[in-house]
């Protein structure tokens, strides 16, 4: 399985500095860039590919023994070697990744027990970010407020996070990468610790403030040090999450695909429905938000997250659309913890949701608004997410 880069989407803490693109409407100067999508972003990964159950089959629930043997029998009346299942993951619908030849998938499409099979594609991040002093309380904080998350737990599917950090609390033990041949949760790249540091950085004498100071910081391993991974392994995350966490849980999603995927989409409804809630960066495409998965994923509990800067003017370059974007919140020249025990300004909608991240936190479903997004290019302004 070959992978290539890609540049982080929603996300301008990402991994490969590279294919910025300029905020004409951020307040800072010089105007500061957001990672944008790098021409492998999206590529299809050959012969691997995400199989989806029926609902009608009953996989919801199942162990993930019972889930293998499910595959494993799936796979045998059609042929195809057991050993071509390579992973299982739970949830809604349930399924599991296989490497297969163009005719066995089609033959897998066929059988009345399968909703979907959808190749596996590339996963990636681009960084574009600039090392910097902290600042104990900075603008966008003070802008969607802030409170004690000490107690609660967000779980961020990311790059990982700096288990280092003196600024942040990770829970290690919880912590678990999903990169084939990778066991370590340990963030090399910095991306996913800037997004770790805006939901729940320290109340302390240094460092920055995060939106819900002290909560527990699950860290979820799905991109590696340059930014690379699957969309399998985002699918097997939520998996996880599904099994380990609980009802008033946050999770963090600064991450996406340049195409629609039905099997991603159902994965986060079903966590959703748990109970679990979940902010979803928008993306940074400059483009309507439903072109993309997860930012296109409605529903309860779910909650997608446009860009905004300083001044409250939209970012240029973050989706839109009042189909699918929930909320708000500030997403350009953010200072927040990075890898290494560092600090850095990034940007994109990336920031933007572990703000939202941090309310839910704090609040729960029970978020409020102060002001909206000015010249949203959809016309009707988002509401700017508020403590």
């Amino acid at each position: 399985m070959h992978l290539r880069k890609f540049i982080l989407l929603f996300f301008t803490g990402s991994v490969l500095i590279a294919g910025c693109k300029k905020d004409k409407d951020s307040s800072s100067k010089p105007e500061e860039c957001a990672q944008g999508r790098s021409v492998a972003d999206g590529d299809i990964i050959d012969g691997q590919y995400i199989v989806a159950y029926d609902p009608g089959v009953g996989a919801r629930g199942l162990s993930a023994k019972s889930l293998g043997d499910l595959g494993a029998d799936v796979l045998q009346r059609n042929a195809i070697d057991e050993q071509s299942l390579q992973k299982t993951f739970a949830g809604e619908p349930g399924g599991f990744i296989a490497t297969l030849t163009e005719e066995q998938a089609r033959r897998l499409r066929l059988d009345a027990s399968i909703q979907s099979v959808e190749s596996d594609r590339v996963v990636a991040l681009a960084t574009c970010f600039t090392v910097a002093e902290p600042r104990l309380l900075t603008w966008n904080i003070k802008r969607v407020g802030y409170g004690n998350g000490i107690g609660k737990t967000a779980w961020i599917i990311d790059t990982g996070i700096d288990f280092d950090h003196p600024d942040l609390t990770v829970d290690v033990p919880r912590s678990k990468s999903f990169i084939s041949g990778e066991t370590s949760a340990d963030d090399g790249n910095g991306h996913g610790t800037h997004v770790a540091g805006i939901i729940g950085g320290k109340n302390n004498n240094f460092g920055v403030l995060g939106v819900a100071s002290g909560a527990t910081l699950v860290s979820l391993r799905v991109l590696n040090d340059e930014g690379e991974g699957t969309l399998s392994g985002i699918i097997q995350a939520l998996s996880y999450i599904n099994a380990n966490a609980k009802a008033g849980d946050v999770v963090n999603m600064s991450l996406g695909e340049e195409v629609n995927s039905p099997t991603l989409n159902q994965q986060v409804q079903y966590t959703a429905s748990k109970g679990i809630l979940i902010s979803v960066a928008a993306g940074n495409d400059g483009e309507a938000a439903n072109k993309y998965s997860p930012g296109n994923a409605n529903g309860q509990n779910i909650y997608t997250v446009s860009a905004v800067d300083s001044l409250d003017h939209f970012a240029s370059f973050s989706n839109f659309g009042n189909d699918v974007v929930d909320y708000a919140a500030p997403g350009v020249r953010i200072l927040s913890t990075f890898s290494n025990g560092r600090y850095a300004y990034l940007s994109g909608t990336s920031m933007a949701a572990p703000h939202v991240a941090g309310l839910l936190l704090l609040r729960g479903r029970n978020l409020t608004v102060s002001g909206t997004a000015v010249n949203d290019p959809d016309g009707t302004p988002d509401p700017i997410a508020h403590f």
